[in-house]
């Protein structure tokens, strides 16, 4: 019985240390007490370090000693007169018409200025044929926008790839 008593004390002894906390038991704390020390670790030595930007002095501008403003100017006023020089480009154009009867292409034409002004129309002739061809586009996009004005007057016109006229109004 005597056994019995000893290894039950020594049972709750053992619970009873497993269930206090491991900072408790690194100070000596039973946990009976309030007050617990947290163990802390100095990681300083391992963070970097950075000099102060409050305290530096401030640095003075430097100024470029080399300027290329004005080669780069000139290059510039260069390419935009061989831009300017340039007439035709690769875009597209809406072919309206695609036939042998000129009564019928010449009212389209005047339909089709009627209802899109700003465009410029191209009417050519091959015998025996007539070609009314539409616009100066450079992306498919702003020609597909304009086909869809026209799409009610001519349903089977078609986007072409050409090479357009460019328009220096500007």
């Amino acid at each position: 019985m005597n056994r019995i008593v000893s290894l039950f004390l020594l049972l709750a002894f053992v619970i009873s240390a497993a269930c206090s906390s491991p900072s408790a038991r690194a100070t000596g704390d039973t946990g009976r007490g309030t007050t617990r020390v947290k163990v802390a670790e100095d990681l300083s030595q391992y963070r970097p370090k950075y000099p102060m930007d409050d305290a530096a002095a401030p640095v003075a501008r430097i100024e470029p000693t080399n300027h290329v403003n004005q080669k780069v100017a000139v290059l510039m006023d260069t390419v935009a007169s061989v831009n300017k020089n340039i007439k035709y480009a690769q875009g597209y154009r809406i072919l309206a018409y695609n036939g042998s009867e000129r009564q019928t292409v010449m009212d389209l034409r005047k339909s089709i200025i009627a209802r899109v002004p700003e465009e410029k129309d191209y009417l050519t002739y091959q015998q025996p044929n007539f070609r009314l061809k539409v616009g100066d586009f450079f992306s498919r996009v702003e020609a597909q926008q304009v086909l869809n004005q026209l799409s009610d007057l001519i349903p089977n016109a078609q986007i072409v790839q050409e090479q357009i006229n460019i328009n220096k109004s500007y």
